[in-house]
């Protein structure tokens, strides 16, 4: 077994290992969310502090990890006989990104469930976790409902299995870790609320800490052990300060005053229901037990307001994490009362691991994309938009307010990644059919198995009332949901779009498409438009706020390049089919359809649209064609792509211009399955 890199070797960081700190303290806070970009030493703190836990004691032979003091009394090993028991060290159980449900939960032997009665039960990674830690990197691109899953047994302290009315229920309690990049797109808002603490962690911009980082980091890598055994002394003081943090906490007072100001907290920063407040009082509680003390102050509510409240107060992909700490330190003051602070007027919070400041750095407060387009005037002397740029460039407009929109889906039946846009064949939705199953059985079809197994009953000499049934009857349900696509946004800046207003309108309009594309899991990418070229805006990815922040700060001005924009997107989908074969396009081309620059441009851009509809790649052209005369280019352009144009007020979901569109694709060389 490797040496771990030492947890107190971790060069600065304080927020992210006094969290961590706390939820070994007390499990009960809800576990941590590390949020960051990459190299910042998040996955390494993790794997670290499992070394800091004490042994647990665990019944000989239970592969749930029962305590042999209180064994669990639904275990699928039990019931345990009193006396054999064994100590080990806790668990860090890692889960993977691409886990199924049968690994993460555990898998229900269903032949031997059918035919004999048996619960035949192979546990998964939640039982491997029990007493211990799970860590997930990467979060965020961790299906939907396995992430449900994960956190309803973190919630309950249980891991349910269900199959066909065969239920196995297991303890599963563990100190809940997740990583993730938000550049790599965001988690629900949902499944952020159920992560007791969040941290924002950044690599310095200091020269002297970042020289001290590599210096350890190469100590370590040239010799594990001896660098290990540097740190010994500093790594047993803080799992001796963690023991006796966990033997301090039940004696630990949360006074009615504090109690007050975790609750006119919570209600000041307006955050939905009651989680943040009991988040609070246990991460409260547990910083009062690691400081050594009995009771709750003010700076222990402080603290853990900031680390308990910043991803609460996210209500769309586009809000930036943070709390207001003026905002904070006047309602603290105000509804602070005889648990507040002691008399020696000492605010600041308890000195994380290392020494340093257990206080949550600023929060970034800079406005998404471009900052200073907020302040600028939106027009000149005489109401003329000023340049910015090089010649025919606009300032960036701001984007109109977002909009629900209509429905607009891939038609046809997919096999993509789980996600809420178009129709396709997934492991979870209504069923509509049986098939013999294509390796481990996963969702059982019963009446399907019991009508394949009933005609050989005579001839396997059933003589009871059970059912003989053997492998060959198992039917694997075939169900249908919902996938996730890739929305590729190709928006059109060139002069004829650069009106201030209505190019506002179009951004407006691409950011509720955005919206939409986050809450139904979708990949985004964004190419765009303008002078002389296309350029890719942004690659696919599923980080919407990134595609936002992009089209924010987008300049207007110059030619039409639309053929270049198509033929640039089409080199997109080219790659991304590679990447990800499974998951269907939609392209959604923002432009008025007129086509200038070079020799016969629209005939160009006629050719380069008909490339997508020889592919049959679904798309819709948003019609941003304005004014008293229209020449219907766009919905020209549409038919060339074998789509559907929409105007920007046809778009809008309570629009009475038109029933919900469907996106037609053209048959012709299509990858969709029928």
């Amino acid at each position: 077994m490797s040496t771990p890199f030492p947890f107190t070797a971790v060069v600065g960081q304080d927020d992210l290992r006094l969290a961590l700190l706390l939820n070994a303290v007390s499990p009960a806070v809800g576990g941590v969310l590390v949020r960051g970009e990459k190299g910042t030493a998040k996955s390494t703190a993790v794997r670290a502090l499992s070394a800091l836990l004490p042994e647990v004691d665990v019944v000989s032979g239970c592969r749930f990890s029962c305590d042999p003091d209180s064994p669990d009394p639904g275990c699928p090993d039990g019931p345990h006989e009193p006396g054999a028991f064994a100590s080990r060290p806790a668990r860090m159980v890692e889960l993977p990104v691409g886990a199924s449900e049968d690994r993460l939960v555990g898998a229900l032997d269903i032949e031997r469930a059918l035919a004999e009665g048996v619960k035949a039960f192979e546990p998964g990674l939640l039982a491997d976790a029990h007493r211990g830690i799970l860590y997930v990197d990467e979060v965020n691109l961790l299906h939907d409902h396995l992430v449900d899953l994960l956190l309803d047994a973190a919630a309950m302290g249980a891991s349910y299995v269900e199959r066909e009315g065969v239920s196995v229920r297991h303890a599963a309690r563990f100190l809940l870790v997740g990583t993730m990049n938000p550049e790599e797109g965001e988690l629900r808002p949902q499944l952020l609320d159920r992560f007791g603490l969040t941290v924002e962690v950044a690599a310095s911009r200091e020269p002297d800490q970042r020289v001290e980082v590599v210096r350890r980091r190469l100590a370590y890598d040239d010799d594990p052990a001896g660098f290990a055994a540097r740190w010994a002394d500093e790594e047993a003081a803080v799992r001796a300060r963690i023991v006796a943090a966990r033997e301090l906490l039940p004696s630990v007072r949360l006074g009615d005053g504090a109690l007050r100001q975790i609750a006119a907290t919570c209600a000041a920063f307006e955050v939905d229901g009651m989680r943040a407040d009991i988040v609070m009082a246990r991460t409260a509680t547990a910083l009062a037990a690691w400081a050594g003390r009995t009771e709750v102050l003010a700076e222990d509510v402080r603290q853990a307001a900031l680390l308990a409240l910043p991803h609460r107060r996210r209500r769309n992909p586009f809000d930036a994490p943070g709390l207001d700490e003026d905002k904070l330190d006047e309602t603290l003051e105000e509804f602070g009362g005889q648990d507040g602070p002691g008399e020696d007027g000492d605010d600041d919070p308890d000195p994380g691991p290392g020494g340093g400041p257990g206080g949550q750095p600023e929060p970034d407060d800079a406005p998404q994309g471009d900052g200073d387009a907020a302040a600028r005037p939106e027009a000149g002397e005489g109401g003329e938009p000023q340049p910015s740029g090089g010649a025919g460039e606009q300032s960036p407009a701001r984007a109109a307010e977002p909009f629900r929109t209509k429905v607009l889906s891939v038609p046809g039946l997919g096999e993509g990644a789980a996600g809420r846009r178009s129709r396709a064949r997934t492991e979870h939705g209504r069923t509509i059919g049986a098939r013999r199953p294509r390796g481990a059985l996963t969702k059982l079809h019963l009446a399907a198995t019991v009508q394949a197994a009933a005609p050989h009953q005579r001839a396997r000499g059933r003589s009871g009332p059970g059912l003989v049934v053997r492998r060959d009857d198992l039917r694997q349900a075939s169900r249908e949901g919902r996938e996730g696509n890739l929305v590729l946004f190709v928006v059109d800046a060139s002069g004829s779009m650069a009106a201030r207003q209505r190019m506002s309108a179009v951004k407006g309009a691409v950011l509720s498409l955005l919206l939409d594309a986050y809450q139904r899991r979708d990949k985004v990418g964004l190419v765009t438009f303008r002078g002389s070229a296309a350029e890719v805006a942004l690659p696919p990815t599923s980080s919407v706020d990134a595609a936002a922040v992009r089209l924010e700060s987008l300049p207007t001005g110059g030619r039409t390049p639309l053929a270049a924009g198509l033929l640039r997107a089409h080199e997109v989908l080219r790659v991304e089919r590679l990447r990800d074969p499974a998951r269907r396009a939609l392209v959604v081309v923002v432009t008025d359809g007129r086509a200038t620059g070079g020799p016969e441009p629209v005939a160009l851009a006629g050719r380069a649209a008909r490339l997508f509809a020889a592919e049959g790649t679904a798309s819709v052209v948003v019609d941003c064609e304005s004014g008293p005369v229209r020449l219907g280019l766009a919905a020209q352009l549409a038919g060339e792509l074998g789509g559907t144009a929409v105007t920007l007020d046809e778009l809008r979901a309570d629009s009475i211009a038109g029933l919900v569109k469907d996106v037609q694709g053209s048959r012709p060389g299509s990858r969709r399955a029928a």
